[in-house]
């Protein structure tokens, strides 16, 4: 169940991943289009640099999901077998912890940017440009979790792989 939860977890966050990075390219093409036909889109220089964060936040959850963000792999390996479970177990504490920490701080900003809205469009609030924020962070969170397993069951095989399949029970 939990392998199942995880596909469609990352299959959400390709197709939004993608449709951010199709939107972003699209509204800058067309913007530089009509920029050489002598004409200027007024909102898109605004909108293109609140995709980018979206799609960065995003994007580091699916690179988070599939443990393709930076990490010190080598330096858990290097460690002796015997600490690299709670190495590995305290390194995701941290990184959780952080994302907690930036999931509430993003949370504040949004209500300091309560009646706030886009210059370029107007009827836009910032904060659902900024909402980005908490909601990065919460996906962050689910990948860290829902990836958690895996991890902890590759330093199990490391240490077992090293003392032999008797030295920890899977």
């Amino acid at each position: 169940m939990l392998q199942s939860l995880r596909s469609g977890f990352e299959r959400a966050l390709e197709y939004i991943t993608i449709g951010l990075m199709t939107s972003m390219a699209t509204i800058v093409v067309v913007a530089v289009i009509y920029r050489k036909m002598g004409s200027s889109l007024v909102w898109y220089d605004e909108i293109a640099s609140i995709l980018l964060p979206w799609l960065t936040y995003y994007g580091a959850a699916l690179a988070a999901l599939k443990r393709s963000h930076l990490g010190f792999p080598g330096l858990v390996n290097a460690c002796p077998p015997n600490i690299r479970l709670p190495l590995v177990i305290l390194a995701e504490a941290i990184v959780i912890g952080f994302f907690v920490l930036l999931a509430w701080t993003g949370w504040v900003v949004l209500e300091i940017l309560e009646q706030t809205y886009l210059v370029s469009l107007p009827e836009v609030s910032a904060q659902i440009t900024q909402s980005v924020i908490p909601i990065g962070a919460v996906l962050f969170i689910i990948a860290e979790v829902l990836s958690l397993p895996q991890l902890i069951r590759e330093a199990r095989e490391d240490i077992r792989t090293e003392q032999g399949p008797e030295a920890i029970d899977p």
